[in-house]
């Protein structure tokens, strides 16, 4: 099962990259945070949601990741 959690590969707090790692794991989160930073320069708010989610969302859990891993891999 898929969850959102925040990424260690961060520039701020990983809420981004995270983001663009749960919606398709192959898109490249420069995209996303570009499209954020252009949205954001309309509308300052989401600076205050950003800062909101670092809270809400649980960090990345390297056992987790690897765990499913060695069990997709032997299924």
């Amino acid at each position: 099962m898929k969850r959102l959690t925040r990424s260690n590969e961060k520039i701020v707090a990983g809420v981004i990259s995270g983001i663009s790692n749960y919606i398709n794991p192959e898109w490249d989160p420069v995209f996303l945070r570009l499209a954020f930073i252009w949205i954001t320069f309309y509308n300052p708010a989401l600076i205050l949601i950003y800062f909101g989610l670092t809270f809400i969302i649980p960090v990345e859990d390297v056992k987790f990741k690897n765990r499913e891993a060695t069990s997709s891999s032997i299924a």
